[in-house]
């Protein structure tokens, strides 16, 4: 969905949230590739434009997330909702590898996540790597 859907004052505050994408943390200023705005419920399946719904997502993420309201657990095959921003703490669900290559998921919710939004391609991961090795990386919460 266009960020152009979204009125220019839920724009302007999500300005306010900072530079890390809100599911895998990649940073803006990093990658010099702004955000965009992702509906954590998709328009597709009625999501509001409100701050309750909305977030600052990286292409990569908000790509693959899609319209996906349910994922599936890889350990569980239990199907939930994948990691909401606005309600859940990144930390209560994710923790980074010790090398700070890998987003780790805690929880099913946190699992699933990583999985349906591939937080950790192998493309993602060769840049952590850099970043980590200049201190850029992992960012915290």
């Amino acid at each position: 969905m266009s960020s152009s859907a979204v009125p220019e004052r839920l724009r302007r505050w999500l300005e306010t949230l900072g530079e890390l994408c809100e599911y895998c943390y990649t940073s803006e200023r990093i990658t010099g590739i702004p955000l965009e705005v992702d509906h954590i419920r998709p328009r597709a399946r009625r999501g509001a434009n409100s701050r309750s719904n909305l977030c600052r997502a990286c292409s990569s993420c908000n790509t693959n997330k899609g319209d996906q309201t349910h994922a599936s657990d890889p350990v569980t095959g239990k199907r939930v909702r994948p990691f909401n921003p606005r309600r859940q703490r990144w930390s209560d669900h994710f923790r980074w590898s010790e090398d700070g290559t890998q987003i780790v998921g805690l929880t099913d919710c946190g699992r699933a996540t990583v999985e349906a939004l591939r937080m950790n391609n192998p493309r993602i991961m060769r840049a952590r790597r850099l970043w980590a090795s200049v201190g850029w990386h992992p960012p915290t919460e």
